[in-house]
């Protein structure tokens, strides 16, 4: 009898785990995605900046403001070339942007730039993604609200539209005040 237990044992244990992940995955929303760094002080990584080569934090101010976007974004992503026109009006707008080129070279980064326009106070390199692992981000784009202290107040992940943006800067005032 306890070798024919033996036997059914991994088809049990397999039932369950199918069970527990068939339960979680009704459960979960996978359009949450956990935002860890948001109420905490943004990594100081530093990069080279596309039009000077010199090296410069992601927080760093182009423009002195009390909330700024930081967008991870790159060539080859489609959805980064859908929000260009929102970015190109959030900085018409006087919002201050700081562009990371995630996982892209620097020809592509300027092509890209030159074919769309360019919405960013600067733009920074990051070619082999170790800005974006400090950051978590898990795909482009991604664009993170961060204050003049350089605390991440809110996160957006997936293409910005102008009401998005709207409530990402919406909900990085809210935390400002906090």
């Amino acid at each position: 009898m306890s070798a024919r237990w033996l036997a059914v044992l991994p088809v049990v244990i397999l039932g369950a785990l199918a069970l527990l992940f068939g339960v979680y995955g009704l459960q979960h929303d996978p359009h949450v995605i956990p935002e860890a760094l948001v109420g905490r002080r943004a990594p100081a990584v530093a990069l080279h900046r596309l039009d000077t080569g010199e090296i410069q934090t992601v927080t760093a101010a182009a423009r002195p403001q009390k909330v700024r976007l930081v967008n991870f974004f790159a060539s080859w992503c489609a959805p980064c070339v859908s929000e260009n026109s929102a970015l190109l009006a959030l900085r018409a707008g006087g919002v201050s942007i700081t562009g990371v080129a995630y996982k892209d070279k620097a020809s592509a980064t300027k092509a890209f730039l030159e074919r769309l326009g360019d919405p960013f106070d600067v733009v920074l390199l990051d070619p082999d993604g170790a800005a974006g692992v400090e950051y978590g981000v898990s795909g482009v784009p991604e664009t993170f609200a961060v204050s003049e202290d350089g605390t991440i107040l809110a996160k957006h992940s997936g293409e910005l539209t102008p009401d998005i943006a709207d409530r990402l800067l919406a909900s990085a005032d809210q935390s400002a005040k906090r």
